[in-house]
């Protein structure tokens, strides 16, 4: 399968300045950069589909440039709906050092494994290193000049922002889209990088470097996008300004952003019939033959959920690595088994399954186990929990909080669960 073909087929398809998609098969520059800025410590799984994406231009023989961007994660993206909150600079350092690490990990080798080594012709770059000793009135006569302000004005998030009903937008968020154009203008003169990957949302800060190379470099730069995942129950986008965000990490760096790898392997297994064909195209890394053999086998016995089962290992595999992936299958299994005797667990069998289930210690108040592990929202939801009867420790329905001083499972309803060790 070309590239071309496989892009069609995996979804990663949206605006593009590429009118023949079979001209990436034959493209003369095989060097593309893909960007994220530091706004948190951890990777969604948004972030992810277009790290997909990128991988899938890896595998046919792309060199990637990856970003991480100090300078941008400084001014933020603009949002849609209002201004972002400037993090301290301690706090972009910090971001950058967690998400440079998960791209690299799904880029080197797609599986989710840590190597001692990085995908032959990887090159991370961080946009601060041109931008911390850049001239104010340099960038300003070099690129300020060549945009006009109606066709700033005339972006869509400009329009929503200072429209009628807008919050309204600073100078420093409305110059984000220069300063994203001068990173591909960068690469593009420094490493000949003349294509750029991003997500739809993207697309039109994108176009500020396809200017600005035209009108500098008299050369030709395009831009590849790729739609955002929806999710089906929501109908949100998947991603932390959403509210619905799964992260990649999976334990906390600091800021509460991580997703355990048994809640973020029940996450895919509990994705509707109608949304795990296309999530398999585009979170796993199984072959067209794979997955119609897949989804043929789930529309003869749909209740056995095998597509997402598939869904759910592959994803996880990406991730966290195989390793992972089986344990946590494994784990689900088990703790979702009619046979399971909660209280036959051994202490070393509970401790094992901590590196895959959110973690307390012991000694520690089961309202306080059940809020700061995510099975409750709150301590009022969580009281409201015990009162009905749906929490157990090791098996054992509770009906008041307690010091949990023990090794124990804890589970709330059906399919959330806990470790106290």
């Amino acid at each position: 399968m070309k590239l071309s073909e496989e892009l069609i087929y995996r979804g990663f398809t949206a605006e593009t300045t590429i009118k023949n998609p079979e001209d990436l098969d034959t493209r003369e520059s095989k060097k593309f950069y893909w960007g994220a800025d530091p706004s948190a410590d951890s990777l969604t799984i948004g972030n992810l589909a277009a790290l997909m994406m990128c991988a899938c231009f890896v595998r046919h023989g792309y060199e990637p440039y990856l970003l991480v961007g100090g300078a941008t994660g400084q001014i933020g993206d603009p949002k849609e709906n209002g201004e972002r909150d400037l993090k301290s600079l301690e706090e972009v350092e910090h971001n950058k050092d967690c998400i440079r690490i998960q791209i690299e990990k799904v880029i080197n080798a797609g599986d989710g494994e840590v190597r001692d080594y990085v995908t032959p012709g990887l090159t991370m770059v961080d946009n601060l290193d041109w931008f911390k000793n850049m001239n104010y009135l340099a960038f300003l006569r070099e690129i300020g000049k060549n945009f006009s302000m109606t066709q700033l004005l005339d972006r869509q998030f400009v329009q929503n922002r200072i429209g009628a009903g807008g919050s309204g937008i600073s100078y420093a968020e409305f110059s984000y889209t220069l300063i994203q154009g001068y990173d591909f203008l960068h690469l593009f003169r420094e490493y000949g990088v003349s294509l750029q990957l991003c997500g739809a949302d993207q697309y039109g800060n994108c176009t500020s470097g396809i200017h600005l190379i035209s009108r500098l470099e008299n050369a030709k730069a395009d831009v590849w996008s790729t739609p955002l995942v929806i999710d089906p129950v929501t109908g949100k986008k998947f991603g932390k300004s959403e509210g619905n965000a799964i992260w990649l990490a999976a334990t906390d760096n600091g800021s509460g952003n991580y997703t355990s790898i048994f809640d973020f392997y029940q996450f895919w297994m509990n994705q509707p019939d109608e949304a795990v064909e296309s999530l398999l195209k585009i979170y796993t890394l199984l072959e067209p033959a794979e997955i119609d053999d897949i989804l043929a086998r789930h529309r003869e016995h749909p209740e056995m959920r095998i597509a997402q089962k598939a869904l759910a290992y592959g994803a996880t595999k990406v991730v966290h690595g195989a390793g992972c992936a089986e344990a946590v299958e494994n784990l689900s299994n088990t703790l979702f088994s009619k046979e399971t005797d909660f209280s036959e667990f051994s202490e070393d069998e509970i401790s094992e399954f901590s590196a895959y289930l959110p973690v307390k210690a012991k000694g520690t108040q089961l309202l306080d186990v059940i809020v700061e592990t995510g099975l409750a929202e709150s301590k009022k939801k969580a009281r409201e929990f015990i009162a009905q009867g749906a929490i157990s420790i090791n098996g054992v329905k509770v009906t008041d909080d307690m010091p949990v001083n023990q090794t124990a499972i804890i589970k709330k309803g059906k399919n959330k669960f806990a470790i106290v060790v």
